[in-house]
């Protein structure tokens, strides 16, 4: 058995050794070999029979294990490498999974309403280096049909947000020695996860990228009275290669303010907002910028441009989904029911985090330098 599955699966509590021990061999084979179909990354009919007999263990006539008894030693061995670090980004997305024309049970509608399959809400823990360390929380579901009326019955999905910000606030007091930022995109700019913050008393920082171009209580929009100030300063990066796009180099204008925002209870909550708009773009690219929203003071150039660097470093989890999507082919599982399919799921992200984590190659250095400050 390879040292790193007995590692990041030895402390599952399955109910019997053995079934820990065959989760350990079905994650080694995995890794061994992650584009293949599970027949092919077990060693013939024998190794592959187990592996299904293991994932049928998610019946409630068997031992009813649930994704959370697979994933659980993974995420305390995740938090033991954070406790390592000064500080430690924790990235939050949203992906789907695709299994539309399969026969699984469970499956619910995706984007539009005739695909199926289910959603995946990960909390990915990296340093400032931007070295993956593991999953430190996640969430699967699959939405309900909606009603004839139109309205989706079940929970709001944009609760995740916030409840994903009070794991990181709860690891938080697990390691007073590590600085925790959570980071997500534009979804998690909620009223409801800053008010939670607020309320926690901000055990770990927190950064979000702007949706709302929101009123001040002062009058005027946020966006314009950001802008209206000086600009701290300018820097420049390498923006990686994304799709069809080359690799090219981004300088930005830097704008930095403390504000403060109706908080929806009669109050105000104080927030920095940070927007930082290209300059001299290539002719036919749109500049890119980006407005983010965070609880963290930054009024110099230094400490804005390390904010930039912190968001920029939220691209590793779109690399984690390419793996465990393209790399793991995890939408090609044919487990039959939503519940096997999660099992599998924490297998395979653990898988994808070690290969993210191997994979990073000495050439992709240069694309995640810091930014260069330009005063």
């Amino acid at each position: 058995m390879d040292d790193w599955a007995a590692k990041e699966f030895g402390g599952a509590k399955l109910g019997d050794g053995r079934l820990t021990n065959r989760l350990i061999k079905i994650a080694s084979a995995f890794a061994e070999r992650p584009t293949a179909s599970i027949p092919g990354a077990c060693a013939g009919w024998v190794e592959t029979q187990a592996a299904y007999r293991f994932f049928d263990q998610a019946s409630e006539k068997k031992q009813g294990l649930g994704w959370e008894d697979i994933l659980t030693p993974h995420l305390e061995c995740t938090i033991a490498r954070m406790r390592q670090h000064r500080v430690v980004l924790c990235l939050q997305d949203t992906t789907e999974l695709d299994f539309n024309g399969q026969r699984i049970e469970g499956l619910g509608p995706l984007s539009f309403e005739a695909q199926r399959g289910m959603f995946l809400h990960p909390t990915y823990a990296i340093t400032v280096d931007r070295e993956p360390l593991g999953m430190m929380d996640c969430w699967m579901w699959a939405r309900e049909f909606k009603e004839a009326d139109g309205s989706r019955p079940g929970i709001l999905e944009s609760i995740r947000w916030i409840e994903g910000y009070e794991r990181v606030a709860e690891a938080a007091a697990r390691m007073p020695g590590t600085r925790l930022v959570y980071i997500a995109d534009r979804e998690a700019d909620i009223l409801g996860m800053m008010q939670r913050a607020h309320a926690l008393e901000t055990p770990a920082d927190w950064m979000v990228r702007s949706k709302h171009n929101r009123c001040l209580p002062e009058g005027g929009k946020l966006w314009a009275k950001v802008r209206s100030g000086e600009a701290l300063g300018e820097i420049e990066f390498l923006l990686p290669a994304r799709g069809k796009e080359a690799a090219r180099p981004v300088r930005q204008k830097l704008f930095a303010r403390r504000v403060e925002l109706p908080d929806g209870q009669g109050g105000l909550l104080p927030v920095t907002c940070v927007i930082a708009q290209e300059i001299g773009a290539p002719k036919g690219v749109k500049p890119i910028e980006w407005r983010l929203l965070t609880n963290r003071e930054a009024d110099r150039l230094e400490a804005v441009a390390e904010l930039i660097d912190w968001y920029r470093a939220r691209w590793e989890i779109e690399i984690f989904f390419h793996v465990l999507k393209n790399g793991c082919r995890v939408e090609a599982l044919q487990l039959g029911h939503i519940d096997k399919i999660e099992l599998a799921l924490a297998v395979y992200m653990v898988v994808a985090w070690r290969l993210a984590h191997l994979v990073r190659p000495v050439s992709y250095t240069h694309l995640t330098l810091p930014t260069k400050r330009i005063v």
